[in-house]
């Protein structure tokens, strides 16, 4: 985190905590909410109320996560990684937590059902300190700027225009204090700044998952490829591999003669060899029976001479 972050986090954590604290000790920050909530803007100009109460689901967690999460989705499919997704997830669970926890603290009731004028509200039950709403699109349009690659300073904007206009109009529809918009703002504020915090154990975790997942798929390759012999250097393939025969074992004889050889395919190169001397003795045999009969049709004929 640079210096200017580390003083802009340190701002708003100050922001955050005048406003809890102008809110508990009922300050004049309590006056401006309820100048606001007998203002009611919603009845000054109602033209615009079906437009804005659209505009607020943008604010919704529900919705905002569902299309944040569908794009952040995509890129990671198209960046190999699952650091978007991480990221928009660590933002909206550390919503929850901090934001969930000073609203079940506070217990404050909203605009629209405040007892006393004049009062804080507080301890009463309700879950309206900070709006939700604002908080909510501070993170998650903010998480699309800060996740973007091009147009950032573009969308740094766009997310800004966007979380103050839903803030604003939750107090025009009049289910919002001012001071709740104002803490969401903070809180908002809070979560994006401290991400840059995350971004090592982030990267980590996604570095890890990318790991695990080659490694699954390179597994069942790996295994098939070991069943079979790698291809022979004359090029001939596998199969000249396979049909290759261990060489036969030379043996002594038991009596100290000429050693013989024990060949471990009998029915391969030992009848193969078998045969070959057979041939040969036949020949041998063939060649001795002529030359003999020739040898006595020769002596038949000097005696008749």
């Amino acid at each position: 985190m640079s210096r200017s972050q580390a003083v802009l986090l340190g701002l708003t954590v100050l922001a955050y905590l005048l406003v809890i604290a102008g809110v508990l000790l009922d300050t004049t920050l309590v006056d401006l909410d309820w100048w606001a909530r007998l203002a009611r803007p919603y009845r000054r100009w109602p033209e615009l109320e079906p437009l804005l109460s659209t505009w607020v689901v943008a604010g919704q967690r529900g919705p905002s996560a569902i299309a944040a999460f569908c794009w952040l989705g995509w890129r990671a499919h198209r960046m190999h990684s699952l650091r978007p997704l991480l990221v928009m997830g660590t933002a909206l669970l550390l919503l929850n937590v901090t934001v969930g926890t000073v609203k079940i603290v506070t217990g404050r009731l909203g605009p629209h059902y405040a007892h006393y004028v004049g009062s804080a509200e507080l301890f009463s039950g309700g879950t309206v300190f900070p709006s939700g709403h604002t908080a909510n699109a501070v993170v998650t349009w903010g998480v699309l700027a800060y996740l973007a690659t091009r147009w950032r300073r573009t969308g740094a904007v766009l997310a800004g225009v966007t979380a103050c206009s839903i803030g604003l109009t939750t107090v025009y529809l009049g289910t919002h204090w001012v001071s709740d918009v104002l803490a969401g703002w903070a809180a908002g504020l809070l979560v994006l700044l401290a991400l840059p915090l995350a971004e090592p154990l982030l990267a980590l975790t996604a570095a890890r998952i990318a790991e695990r997942r080659e490694a699954r798929r390179r597994t069942p390759a790996d295994a098939g490829s070991a069943r079979l012999p790698p291809a022979a250097p004359d090029g001939r393939g596998r199969d000249a591999l396979v049909s290759l025969r261990p060489a036969p074992v030379r043996r002594a004889r038991a009596g100290g003669g000429e050693p013989y050889r024990s060949d471990p395919d009998p029915t391969g190169a030992a009848a193969a060899e078998a045969g070959r001397i057979g041939g040969r003795g036949s020949a041998e045999r063939s060649g001795t029976q002529w030359s003999g009969a020739a040898r006595t049709g020769v002596e038949r004929a000097g005696a008749e001479r």
